[in-house]
């Protein structure tokens, strides 16, 4: 990786010198390939605990990266690190168009945050996700049923693993069946990084003028949908507009995460003998198959948002500067052996349950319950559905996506 070397112009007053920074890491998407562990990373993991990163956008020369698990959990919870005030840097970053909305759920810090969280929080209770699993089941049976129907070769992705959770996303929504496709469309723009600035601008305009008009349209509504309870808030001074368009876009841009974690837990059953024997012959494993895997899947490339330091803090021997930007990663933190010992291996028998896949502190995925009923009934249902369900390619021939945010197989060929 190239690098330079940046020394501190002197240390505040009463403090000691403390010398040279890190040298400066580049970070390109490197295009990974399959359920490979980003070599970059490893590299920034071995260098580490905290590192200085340069990404491919934005105008700011570094940020700080925090790969430790330690270190990742302290950050996310301490109030000390500040999303809202990264919204209006334009610091180094994956993403080529950064322009955050005001009142977005993400950027927002407490007691903000839990106030915007709170006008959508109904619609993602373990009650709503237990009213929704019969259809949830429904939908997904239907999408079985015709993918069997038809008969093997498949493609897992287009016929099961995106619609399925597109379909789930938008009846939690409230986005009506002839509406998805076009707003599957957006989604999956906004969230590639191939098209550059101006066509993930197009998305977010079009994603985003659709939801505010639905929340506009809801405001005299009572459905338990997510714009309804928004479009609802707005009505009672509860939330302003702006806010609960910016809340909704995520919630619904979320849905896209599902189809490629769980491509990449099919890619790695089906490439694993002994691992789909295991959930095949032992349903009792499932559960900590499921968190395991959660664990181990590169869900991602490079890391999300970022958060400023409000104040001095030291972390790991290292003084991070007030103002200085700082990521955490959690595909690092999931792989630190002094919490998951032998962290590059799939160990169904391990406890994984302290994985951080769904995040940590006040900006946990809102999702995390539907997730995990949705990659519940999908491994369920594959697996009884399917019993010879195997790869219909060589594993080297399944195509995984490149220049994407979130990482996965374009398409996954099977038999059965």
């Amino acid at each position: 990786m190239a690098e330079d070397t940046t020394t501190l112009a002197g240390p505040p007053d009463g403090q000691p010198d403390e010398g040279p920074l890190p040298p400066v890491r580049d970070w390109p998407d490197v295009g990974t390939n399959a359920t490979d562990f980003d070599p970059v990373l490893a590299e920034l993991m071995r260098e580490g605990p905290l590192t200085r990163i340069r990404l491919p956008h934005g105008e700011e020369d570094w940020a700080w990266l925090a790969t430790r698990y330690d270190d990742v959990k302290m950050i996310t919870n301490d109030a000390r690190f500040s999303r809202a005030e990264a919204s209006v840097r334009q610091f180094t970053r994956l993403a080529p168009h950064f322009a955050p909305r005001p009142g977005a759920l993400a950027w927002a810090d407490q007691p903000d945050h839990n106030r915007l969280r709170r006008a959508a929080s109904t619609a993602y209770t373990v009650s709503a996700v237990r009213r929704l699993r019969p259809r949830a089941q429904e939908m997904l049976d239907e999408l079985v049923d015709a993918m069997v129907q038809d008969g093997p070769p498949a493609d897992l992705v287009e016929r099961v693993l995106e619609p399925f959770p597109i379909s789930v996303v938008c009846e939690v929504m409230g986005v009506p069946a002839d509406e998805r496709r076009k707003v599957h469309d957006w989604t999956r723009e906004i969230i590639s990084t191939a098209g550059g600035a101006e066509a993930s601008e197009r998305a977010k305009k079009g994603l985003f003028g659709w939801i505010a008009q639905a929340v506009r349209d809801r405001g005299d509504s009572d459905g338990q949908d997510v714009l309804s309870l928004l479009g609802a808030a707005v009505m009672s001074g509860e939330l302003r507009h702006e806010e609960a368009v910016s809340v909704a876009g995520p919630l619904q841009i979320g849905g896209e995460a599902l189809t490629n974690n769980s491509g990449q837990m099919f890619f790695l059953l089906l490439t694993r003998p002994e691992l789909l024997e295991r959930v095949r012959e032992d349903p009792a494993s499932r559960p900590a198959v499921v968190e395991e895997l959660l664990r181990y899947i590169p869900h991602r490339t490079a890391v999300g948002l970022p958060r400023i330091a409000l104040e001095d803090v030291e972390i790991g021997g290292v003084r991070v500067s007030k103002g200085d930007p700082v990521y955490v990663s959690y595909l690092a933190a999931n792989r630190d052996p002094s919490v998951f010992p032998d962290p590059d291996l799939i160990d169904v028998d391990r406890d994984a349950g302290a994985h951080m896949a769904f995040g940590n502190g006040p900006h946990y995925c809102t999702g995390a319950v539907f997730s995990r009923m949705q990659i519940e009934l999908l491994l369920d249902t594959l697996l009884e559905r399917l019993p010879g369900l195997r790869l219909a390619v060589p594993p080297d021939e399944v195509p995984f996506r490149r220049r994407t945010m979130i990482r996965g197989p374009e398409a996954l060929p099977i038999a059965w």
